[in-house]
C-alpha cells in the first residue's frame, strides 16, 4: 500500500513539472537556493564562536620591580585600541593606509600558559638566552668581541662582497620582552614566572633550568634580564590557546611579535631563521608572516614512534585543510605548529578580526593574512616532542575538523567579515 502511495505522489509531481511553465521551474529553483543559502546562514551564525570581551582586570600585567617584588597591576598598553581609534577618527573602514603606533623594542615574545608550572621555567631558560644574546646587552657585548683579536675591517673589501643573510646577533635593533598570558590557571604558573624572572634580574649568578633543548654543554648559569622584561597577564576565565594568543598579541611592544608554546618544543633559537626568512619576504609596508613548520620531520623517528592513530588523524586533518582552506592557506604544509612570526604593521589586519579561540586558531591566523595578501614564508624549525602535553588526540581532532568547517562556512557566506 505505502509504496504505491509513495509512486502516485512522485508521478503527480512529475507531471506538475512535466507541464509547469519554464519561468515557474527557474523561480522555484531560485527561491529553493536562496531559502538553502538562509538556512546554512543561520545555522552558521547560531554556531559560529564569537569571542568574548576582555575584563578590565585581564588589561594589566604584573611584572618584578628592580628589587624583586611583585608589582600591583599595570595598565597594558594596547596598539589595537589606539589603531581603531585613528581609524574612527578618519572614518577609515579598512586598516589600508594606516600603521599602528611605533614599536618601542625589537622583539615581543607572546607565551600561551595554562596550568604550566612544570614546563615553563625550562621553556623561558631557552628563549631569554636567545633573546638577551640576540636582542639585548649580550648581543653588544658579542658584537664588540668579533671585532677584537683580529686586523683591522677593511670596509672597502666588506662592500664589495655579496649581501650576507640577516643575523639577529649584528642586529641594530634591539630590546625584547615576553609576555605571559596566564589563561586562567589554576597551579603556580604565574609564581614560577615570577620566581623565574626575580632569579634572573638579580641573582649575579642565575641558575640554569634545563629546557627541552637543553645538553651536556648547555651552560649552568643562565643570563641576567633587565627589570619588567617578562610581563605576567591573568586570564580570569580559561579562553582556549588562541584566545590567550591574541590576548597578549593586541598588547605587544614589538616591531615583530612570535608566539611560542609553553612547553619549548620549537627550537627557540631557529626564531633567527623566522626573523630573516619575514624580513625577507616582506611587502612594501613590511607586512610579513613567517610560520615555523616541522613539514621535514615525517618519516623521522619523532613522528613514527607515534601512535598509528595520531599518525591517521594527523594526516586526515591535513586532507580536510586543504579540502577547505583558500589555495595560499592550503599550501602550507604545517599550519599547526606553535612557533609564528608576524611583523607589527601586519597584525591590525588579522588580530582584530580574529574569532576562533581553540587549537584551530592558527589556520584562521593564515586565512586573514592571505585575505590581506601578507607574504607568508614557512620556515623548518627544530622541534621535540615534550611530555604534558593537554591535547586529547581523538576528541581535539574531531573538534577541530568541526572548527574548521565553522570557519570556512563562516567567512564564505559572511558571518565572519572584515569591518
Amino acid at each position: 500500500m505505502a509504496p504505491t502511495l509513495i509512486n502516485e505522489i512522485c508521478s503527480t509531481c512529475l507531471g506538475l513539472i512535466t507541464t509547469a511553465p519554464i519561468s515557474v521551474l527557474l523561480l522555484s529553483v531560485v527561491v529553493s537556493a536562496v531559502g538553502c543559502y538562509v538556512l546554512a546562514y543561520i545555522i552558521l551564525a547560531a554556531v559560529s564562536p564569537v569571542p568574548r570581551k576582555p575584563f578590565a582586570e585581564e588589561k594589566t600585567y604584573r611584572t618584578i620591580t628592580k628589587d624583586g617584588s611583585v608589582t600591583e597591576p599595570h595598565p597594558l598598553p594596547c596598539w589595537q585600541d589606539t589603531f581603531e581609534e585613528e581609524r574612527r577618527r578618519l572614518k577609515i573602514a579598512s586598516p589600508d593606509g594606516l600603521k599602528p603606533e611605533p614599536a618601542e623594542l625589537f622583539m615581543s615574545v607572546v607565551v600561551p600558559a595554562y596550568n604550566e608550572e612544570s614546563r615553563l621555567a625550562g621553556m623561558l631558560e631557552e628563549a631569554v638566552t636567545f633573546l638577551e644574546h640576540a636582542y639585548g646587552n649580550k648581543a653588544n657585548d658579542k658584537a664588540r668581541s668579533s671585532h677584537a683579536n683580529g686586523k683591522p675591517v677593511d670596509l672597502q673589501a666588506q662592500r664589495k662582497q655579496k649581501p650576507r643573510p640577516i643575523d639577529p646577533f649584528v642586529s641594530k635593533e634591539k630590546g625584547w620582552e615576553i609576555l605571559i598570558v596566564s589563561d586562567g590557571s589554576t597551579d603556580r604558573t604565574e609564581e614560577i614566572a615570577f620566581s623565574f624572572a626575580r632569579e634572573h634580574q638579580l641573582s649575579a649568578h642565575p641558575k640554569a633550568h634545563a629546557g627541552p633543548w637543553s645538553s651536556d654543554t648547555t651552560p649552568r648559569e643562565g643570563v641576567r634580564i633587565p627589570p619588567g622584561s617578562i610581563r605576567v597577564i591573568k586570564l580570569a576565565k580559561n579562553r582556549g590557546k588562541g584566545g590567550a594568543v591574541v590576548h597578549g598579541m593586541r598588547h605587544v611592544r614589538g616591531k615583530y611579535v612570535v608566539f611560542a608554546d609553553a612547553d619549548g618544543a620549537s627550537k627557540f633559537d631557529d626564531l633567527s631563521k623566522l626573523v630573516a626568512a619575514c624580513q625577507e619576504i616582506e611587502d612594501s609596508e613590511g607586512r610579513g608572516v613567517a610560520v615555523g613548520s616541522r613539514a621535514h620531520m615525517v618519516g623521522s623517528e619523532a613522528v613514527v614512534k607515534r601512535s598509528k592513530l595520531r599518525n591517521f588523524l594527523m594526516h586526515s586533518f591535513h586532507f580536510i585543510l586543504w579540502l577547505l582552506t583558500p589555495p595560499k592557506t592550503a599550501m602550507i604544509k604545517d599550519t599547526q605548529c606553535g612557533f609564528k612570526l608576524f611583523s607589527r604593521t601586519a597584525l591590525p589586519y588579522i588580530v582584530p578580526y580574529m574569532h576562533l579561540e581553540g587549537w584551530i586558531f592558527d589556520v584562521e591566523m593564515l586565512m586573514l593574512a592571505e585575505f590581506a595578501r601578507i607574504p607568508v614564508a614557512e620556515v623548518p624549525v627544530g622541534w621535540r616532542e615534550v611530555s604534558g602535553s593537554k591535547l586529547n588526540v581523538l576528541w581535539d581532532s574531531i573538534g577541530m575538523a568541526y572548527g574548521l568547517l565553522v570557519l570556512r562556512g563562516s567567512w564564505m557566506m559572511g558571518v565572519y567579515q572584515r569591518k
